[in-house]
């Protein structure tokens, strides 16, 4: 695999983890949030370097936690459902290859709106969307 080709697969991955009940939309949604802290404009970004870093920074993304259910799907341990996997890596070439315009304003976060509570940096970020199961967010404190 070529260097994009792995950075597709680890966003697909990623978008799988995270979003793999919403819709192409709410996908792209969840890729922009990433696609927006790896084009952050900061040499050496606290996000992490690129898709690859970005998607496994520690603790930002949990789905790569290697506690998370979700983990042994991602490493290649258990087969992703082709199905589910091709929504998320036509999420991700959209984005990617800017196909597609940013539904986010800008996020550089979102929640899943199924947890009780929301987190607390979301008390002072400006919220930018609503789709689906997530709440999108950018200028987060």
């Amino acid at each position: 695999m070529t260097e994009t080709e792995k950075d597709r697969d680890i966003l697909a991955r990623t978008l799988w983890g995270e979003a793999r009940g919403e819709s192409l939309a709410g996908q792209i949604a969840v890729a922009w949030t990433i696609r927006n802290r790896v084009n952050d404009g900061k040499p050496k970004s606290w996000w992490g370097e690129g898709y690859i870093g970005v998607c496994q920074k520690p603790y930002q993304f949990s789905c790569w936690n290697k506690s998370d259910p979700n983990f042994p799907f991602l490493s290649g341990a258990r087969a992703i459902p082709f199905r589910e996997f091709a929504q998320a890596q036509i999420a991700a070439e959209q984005v990617m290859a800017g196909k597609v315009p940013d539904p986010t304003g800008g996020a550089t976060h979102y929640y899943a709106i199924a947890m009780k509570t929301p987190p607390v940096w979301a008390a002072k970020a400006k919220q930018t969307l609503k789709l689906g199961g997530h709440v999108f967010f950018k200028d987060v404190p």
